[in-house]
């Protein structure tokens, strides 16, 4: 009981009124009775893993039931226990926290995709209900990243994949900083291994010298504060790699010119300290224009509030700066989960329009049966980048980047929606395919006799929007707009290279493992009686009945080696950058080798499988044109 000991002091510094008799009931149910004897594939002891969900949560000063829940949360999915015991020793709320992030079984699905979907679907269901599910799923999926070395390759990647794409942007959505922070961590080490060391390796190399200009600033910043009588904490704050890569991708930069920023944190007692905190950095150093950014009059749809700034430092280094008081920095670390350990179980419309996206996904996934659509647009709707627009009241709307009017319409009210026909911005009128900018103040002028138009599905970003216009036209599927011609015809021509099947129209690719030629693939028969054709490896056909599989090959094609020397700036993501263009043209890489040349440039030398010279050509001129490649060269 040492373990729990020390679980209980935790508990205790921050909820001296904690319920640490059912905590301690809950820690002895699910080790000593449910989870005796059970071991992790890594070989520890099962109990190893609620344990270290409970602490991740304490972690967030979540309250008791909650704690009680993670430490119970596989007793259902992973050992003897049924619901039914569970409800009788813990009662229903606790056992309803359980259920909600128990996966469905015993249920057959039509592919990998539906079962995703569906155990999706069944935790955004529970969480509308009670976010604490939601908490306990995300310190889950946390603790199950922290060990995934253990799995498989493919296996790690597939979780690294879908952690990155739908997890971490549900904690971003949800204001959880450290727990999106680590995920998206995590996922980066196991999707780029080579970038991510790198990345670690080149910020331990300056660690020391970071610290210490950093601890230079520190002292004096603390010094103008106190000169000025303000009360507050000052700190360094790490930046994430993955946040590091995201930016030097986005910006196309080496990571000196992303990693020299010294990143500052500045805590106050209330707001008014917080604005007089950024005049007194603004009058000591060179504010860096456009990079100004109030979040405490205009907070972030999941409620973040902080003064971002940038200014030029001493020593001709960037600095950032945040500053918050201490209620906005409890939200800011740990999101929805400081709104219930302020508010307890109480619910108030505020918090409800946090988790409204929640709810849009449910509506969303309700009017189609398409698994992956499903899950496309869960993803489309969880992208982190957001802008915040107005009504003519001035009331804040958070839309995705490249929203409409449309999408604006629908989120003040479907009514609104389906009434549109047209739309003032800034008090001009304008189509209503435009794309708003951030601080945009929309009228949208409604009219008896409008009605959605087909049309609006080409250029419409939210799921909402998507999904009502869908239901009003009675629409099953979404038509597929966002293909490019190129990708289809390629789709296409590779149809037409399987053998096994009379009927072409019939097949289709799989999206989830991406069968190319000479890859090994078999034929599952679907419910509509069309052929998807994945890879025999792929994860998604393990789900699938062996009864509905045939037997498909690709037809026999001559393919020969040609190999090229790139030459490239030597900066991060550079050979990942020109992988990424190989394997969008669907095109077979033999060997790859890479060293670096004189005067910083780096020389990646490629084997690739070709059908023709022209495809080869085609790569090429590709290549040509991508950001910091200096040339390229064909050997004969």
């Amino acid at each position: 009981m040492e373990d729990f000991e020390k679980l209980k002091r935790s508990i205790l510094e921050y909820n001296p009124k904690a319920n640490i008799e059912l905590i301690e009931k809950a820690y002895k149910f699910s080790k000593q009775f449910a989870h005796s004897g059970q071991v992790r594939e890594s070989g520890e002891d099962y109990f190893s893993h609620p344990f270290e969900v409970a602490k991740i949560l304490i972690d967030l000063k979540v309250e008791s039931a909650t704690i009680a829940a993670a430490l119970l949360h596989d007793t259902v999915e992973d050992s003897p226990v049924t619901l039914k015991k569970l409800k009788a020793e813990f009662g229903p709320k606790i056992a309803s926290l359980v259920e909600g992030v128990t996966k469905i079984d015993k249920v057959h699905f039509e592919s990998k995709d539906d079962y995703t979907a569906e155990n999706l679907r069944k935790v955004l269901l529970a969480t509308a209900k009670d976010i604490r599910i939601m908490l306990i799923k995300l310190a889950d999926r946390l603790h199950n990243m922290r060990t995934l070395k253990i799995c498989a390759a493919d296996k790690q990647k597939r979780i690294a994949e879908e952690t990155l794409s739908i997890y971490a942007p549900i904690a971003h959505k949800l204001g959880i900083w450290a727990i999106k922070g680590e995920l998206e961590d995590l996922s980066l080490r196991y999707l780029e291994p080579e970038i991510y060391s790198t990345l670690r390796g080149k910020i331990n190399q300056k660690r020391e010298e970071r610290e210490a200009k950093t601890k230079e600033i520190i002292d004096e910043l603390k010094q103008k504060l106190k000169e000025n009588n303000i009360e507050a904490d000052v700190f360094g704050r790490a930046k994430y790699f993955y946040s590091i890569y995201k930016k030097m991708k986005r910006k196309k930069v080496a990571f000196s010119e992303i990693y020299d920023l010294i990143a500052i944190r500045i805590i106050t007692k209330n707001i008014p300290d917080c604005y007089s905190v950024l005049g007194i950095i603004h009058d000591n150093w060179k504010p860096i224009p456009k990079k100004f950014k109030d979040y405490i009059a205009t907070p972030k749809a999941n409620g973040y509030q902080s003064l971002h700034t940038a200014v030029a430092g001493r020593h001709g280094k960037i600095l950032e700066v945040q500053i918050r008081t201490e209620e906005m920095h409890q939200v800011a670390e740990d999101g929805v989960a400081a709104h219930w350990r302020y508010k307890g179980t109480e619910r108030d419309k505020k918090f409800d329009k946090k988790i409204s996206w929640v709810k849009q996904a449910l509506d969303w996934r309700r009017t189609s049966k398409d698994a992956l659509d499903f899950i496309e647009t869960l993803k489309i709707d969880l992208f982190e980048k957001e802008i915040i627009v107005f009504t003519p009241k001035g009331d804040p709307i958070s839309l995705p980047e490249k929203a409409t009017p449309v999408d604006f319409a629908y989120e003040i009210h479907t009514s609104v929606g389906n009434k549109c026909s047209k739309a003032l911005v800034n008090e001009k009128l304008v189509p209503l395919m435009s794309e708003l900018q951030p601080g945009d103040v929309i009228n949208i002028i409604t009219n008896k006799n409008a009605k959605p138009s087909r049309q609006w599905l080409k250029f419409v970003k939210t799921g909402k929007a998507r999904s009502k216009i869908r239901s009003y036209l009675k629409i099953e599927k979404e038509p597929d707009y966002r293909k490019p011609k190129e990708e289809e015809q390629r789709e296409e021509n590779y149809v037409h290279l399987i053998e096994g099947v009379s009927e072409k129209k019939q097949l289709k690719l799989s999206k989830c493992c991406d069968p190319k030629p000479y890859d090994s693939i078999a034929g599952y028969i679907t419910k509509d009686g069309k052929i998807t054709i994945h890879k025999t490896t792929c994860p998604n056909a393990v789900s699938l009945d062996d009864k509905k599989q045939i037997d498909v090959n690709w037809k026999k094609e001559d393919k020969y080696s040609k190999e090229i020397y790139v030459i490239v700036k030597d900066k991060v993501g550079m050979l990942a950058d020109i992988l990424n263009i190989i394997a969008r043209r669907k095109l077979n890489l033999e060997k790859v080798n890479t060293n670096t040349s004189k005067h910083g440039k780096f020389r990646i030398h490629l084997k690739i499988l070709v059908t023709t010279e022209k495809e080869l050509e085609s790569l090429i001129e590709e290549l040509k044109k991508t950001p910091d490649v200096h040339s390229i060269n064909k050997l004969d």
